[in-house]
């Protein structure tokens, strides 16, 4: 496994839904140096975008001081969202270039909260191209579904 030799925290994220929407988990792998840390959560309805939103976000809350953070996911969704189309749903107050309300507004609000204190680098990686960690996280969030589902 590649370790972190830098001052950098690394956050990989990703969510998964059986169904959409439908019960649905996250998976966070959090990296400081030689250390990590695992999140899982889960939530019984539920769609998918709102679990790769909630990976990012349960990381960085887990966060205990400012920070430079890598963070790693496979979301499109949350990928463009944050780094290309969030500027413009403010400018139009949380409407969409179609003018239509933005979906899951209460989570990308959470998101803008919980990044402020940190320097953040957004990266995207191909989901399920065997990016261990990713993989890693896939397997946090599905393993989250089940055992909630078990309960």
């Amino acid at each position: 496994m590649k370790r972190n030799n830098s001052s950098i925290v690394e956050i990989f994220a990703d969510g998964s839904c059986f169904g959409n929407p439908g019960p649905g988990g996250y998976g966070t792998i959090i990296r400081y140096r030689t250390r990590e840390k695992e999140i899982s959560g889960y939530c019984p309805n539920t769609t998918n975008n709102r679990m790769e939103l909630m990976a990012v976000i349960e990381g960085l809350k887990a966060l205990e001081r400012p920070s430079q953070v890598r963070i790693f996911t496979d979301s499109n969704y949350v990928y463009k969202g944050i780094t290309t189309w969030i500027d413009s749903w403010l400018k139009r107050n949380w409407l969409n270039s179609q003018k239509r309300p933005v979906l899951n507004r209460d989570l990308w609000e959470r998101l803008l909260v919980v990044s402020r204190p940190h320097k953040i680098e957004w990266r995207w990686l191909k989901g399920h191209a065997r990016h261990p960690e990713n993989e890693r996280c896939d397997k946090l969030a599905r393993k989250a579904i089940r055992e909630s589902m078990r309960a």
